[in-house]
């Protein structure tokens, strides 16, 4: 289930971000052993703010599937996912996720909150934090620094 070369694909996504001067965030959705979705940050090239790499990804694994319902999908992203994030996978019925890097201002996913385990949903979701964390943290790192 767990792979860390699908966690590489998806920081491959959020290097694409990083050029485009996105917060570099990538996520990749994968089906059945093969990826049926992959995305990153577009929320500046779109001027939209729903437009985070989770949600984009979703999106893209919706269409392909032909269904809103993602079950059986694992979604690996690279920071952990904010409340919206969380709530979208929440209602994907998306499987599992594996995150990248923990993140203290926004996770939705352990950190600061934990929407993908909220007893009253009628869908929670497997959660394995800290992949290839160090990695993950570093390209965000160095994004922010060049901002500064």
């Amino acid at each position: 289930m767990l792979n860390v070369l699908y966690m590489k694909e998806a920081l491959l996504e959020a290097e694409k971000a990083y050029y485009k001067g996105e917060v570099p965030i990538g996520a990749i959705i994968v089906y059945q052993d093969r990826i049926i979705a992959r995305a990153h940050n577009l929320k500046e090239e779109r001027q939209d703010p729903t437009a985070h790499a989770e949600i984009l990804a979703i999106q893209e694994a919706a269409q392909y599937l032909k269904s809103w319902r993602l079950n059986g999908a694992t979604i690996y992203v690279t920071l952990e996912p904010c409340p919206m994030c969380a709530g979208a996978l929440v209602q994907a019925r998306v499987d599992t996720l594996v995150f990248g890097a923990w993140d203290g201002k926004a996770g939705a996913a352990g950190t600061l909150m934990n929407i993908t385990h909220f007893s009253r949903f009628n869908h929670q979701l497997e959660v394995f934090g800290g992949i290839q964390e160090e990695a993950c943290k570093s390209l965000i790192q160095r994004f922010f620094n060049q901002r500064r």
